[in-house]
């Protein structure tokens, strides 16, 4: 009943136009069924004001009195349907609030998961498995809104039962207070598979976790499995994860529907108990029996409904709380910027004395080297020495312990993150395209930037001579991860996406490494033609960029050297910025 409560806090004027709508639906029923007894005595014959249900024939009478009109048959008649079309219409209402507040639920957990891992720290985002998070944002958002509408119609079953409850007391309270308790010790009898569904929920949430991040890490590599013939390994690993899914489910179905099974015949043999006894024993009158008959169906058959719909909240709700906390998990990790100034970048970056390492791994040591504004410069050596954890300190995604990274004369503790990250265009190793066309994979959407902007781009990243030669130019679809495009189309693609919102520095992480010689050669030159334009920062160990550089440190043991240092060259408009600084 927690997620019930939690969302009724989070949605209160909703979850109350809802539970007003129920309430009255339930006390229109209430008088249409209180109706059927006068109703039932005038069809039968009996005093209509005797028998068990006097007190309900003579509140029903009065009523009718009140309005000024007669209760013959007739009128009672009309009256029992009226009800019934307007606790229809009312609990019509109900059901489009609820479904509003399912597509609103699901929408809110989305959004609130979307924009929290937008904002978390780097090193919190590496370390999850991307299929847990599409996992949360599509199958677990979807479990948490079937627990939710599970728990809305609980309360409904919960008024409609009160109010059938209600009513077969005033006629005859020894059945109903029978019926009742019978009922509940049924119920109480069965809650364990109640406890089996839930304990099934859970570990199908789990289950489907596992399944789902297997299932993006083997797509990711589908094509070096296909390409050495190994596929099967992702068939042997994704069948075991389905089997285990498959468990989980087959166990929730067996737990609800043996809980139907027991359900029906034990109610139904209570509700034939009953009737034997208020036959035999208690000799009430037809019109009364039959009222007290309809009731007592209603509210076992309710309450058992109640149960069915506890157990499939209590199945779902596990999704909950592991939304839940990969939710909590992504805010707690949430970025931390203090710095408020908006830096220039007029002269130079500077790494000054910065340390920097992964819990007990030392990456860099007591390292200083500095980038020149305009100058193109490259980072070189063997993998695993640190130089893209180099880059994520620049960028600001990283911090170091100890020394500090100057953008001119600020420090980066000191500098509004997002802002300078405005200023940089980033282009990574794995070129990663959407299935779209080319102007939205140098754009990303951006609705400021147009054909124009995207041409400059595409001109100034040396790829508009074979996007103009494509059958629907700049819109035609490159196609999943830009498979219709070469290797190095793709890379200059993305060197274009990094431009086209004209940055100050450029950052080449490792974009040159799966390249053959000659394309890598190619977009060297274009790197070189781009130098003096904006400042270029390359992370490689290929010679070629070694090669173009104006200057460039090798990374060994933590420390930076330099290795090769050429004229360097000044943005044109900056002359005389840096002159005066």
């Amino acid at each position: 009943m927690r997620i019930l409560l939690i969302f009724a806090r989070r949605y209160p004027w909703q979850s109350l136009f809802m539970l007003v709508a129920l309430l009255l639906a339930g006390i229109v029923e209430g008088f249409g069924l209180a109706a059927l007894l006068p109703l039932l005595a005038l069809a039968s014959g009996e005093d209509a004001f005797g028998g068990k249900g006097a007190a309900i024939k003579r509140a029903v009478t009065q009523a009718f009195h009140y309005v000024g009109l007669s209760p013959s048959m007739g009128t009672l008649l009309i009256v029992v349907l009226a009800t019934i079309i307007l606790k229809s219409a009312l609990v019509t209402f109900a059901n489009k609030r609820v479904g509003c507040m399912v597509a609103r639920v699901t929408t809110d957990l989305r959004l609130a998961l979307l924009r929290a891992l937008l904002v978390t720290r780097w090193e919190y985002f590496v370390r999850q498995r991307v299929g847990r998070l599409a996992n949360a944002f599509s199958s677990e958002a979807n479990s948490v809104s079937s627990a939710f509408i599970g728990g809305v119609r609980m309360a409904a079953l919960a008024v409609q039962t009160i109010v059938s409850a209600g009513i077969a007391l005033l006629v005859s309270w020894k059945a109903t207070i029978a019926a009742l308790t019978g009922g509940m010790l049924l119920l109480l009898t069965l809650r364990r598979l109640v406890r089996r569904a839930r304990t099934a929920g859970g570990r199908q949430t789990e289950a489907a976790n596992r399944l789902i991040s297997r299932l993006t890490d083997s797509f990711l590599s589908i094509k070096p499995l296909k390409s050495m013939a190994r596929e099967y390994l992702a068939d042997v690993v994704l069948v075991r994860e389905t089997t285990r899914l498959n468990r989980a489910v087959e166990k929730q179905i067996f737990a609800k529907e043996t809980l139907r099974g027991f359900q029906e015949p034990g109610l139904t043999a209570l509700l034939l108990l009953g009737l034997y006894v208020a036959l035999v024993h208690w000799q009430m009158q037809l019109s009364d029996l039959l009222i007290l008959v309809l009731l007592l169906a209603r509210v076992l058959s309710q309450l058992g409904k109640i149960q069915l719909q506890y157990q499939d909240m209590s199945a779902y709700e596990a999704a909950y709380w592991s939304f839940q906390n990969t939710l909590d998990e992504a805010e707690a990790e949430r970025e931390t910027t203090l710095g408020i100034k908006t830096p220039s970048f007029t002269r130079a970056i500077r790494v000054d004395g910065v340390t920097f390492a992964y819990g007990d791994s030392p990456v860099l040591r007591n390292a200083s080297f500095s980038f020149p504004a305009g100058s193109f410069t490259a980072i070189v050596g063997p993998s695993g020495v640190g130089k893209t954890t180099v880059v994520d300190l620049v960028i600001g995604l990283l911090r170091p312990q100890q020394g500090e990274v100057y953008i001119d004369a600020l420090p980066l503790a000191e500098i509004d993150v997002r802002s300078w990250r405005r200023m940089i265009g980033y282009v990574p190793q794995e070129t990663l395209l959407l299935h779209d066309t080319v102007f939205i994979n140098v754009t990303l959407g951006d609705r400021g930037l147009g054909e124009q902007d995207v041409e400059h781009a595409l001109r100034a990243a040396g790829a508009w001579e074979f996007v103009a030669e494509l059958p629907e130019g700049m819109h035609a679809i490159v196609g999943e991860r830009g498979s219709r495009l070469s290797g190095g189309q793709r890379q200059r693609i993305a060197i274009a996406r990094a431009l086209v919102h004209k940055p100050k520095l450029l950052i080449l992480d490792e974009a040159t490494t799966a390249l053959d010689p000659a394309t890598e050669a190619s977009i060297c030159a274009t790197l070189r033609e781009l130098r003096g334009q904006l400042t270029i920062l390359a992370i490689s160990h290929q010679a070629a960029i070694l090669e173009a550089a104006d200057r460039a440190y090798r990374l060994q043991d933590g420390v930076a050297t330099l290795v090769a240092e050429r004229s360097e060259v000044r943005l044109p408009s900056e002359e005389g910025a840096a002159a005066h600084g």
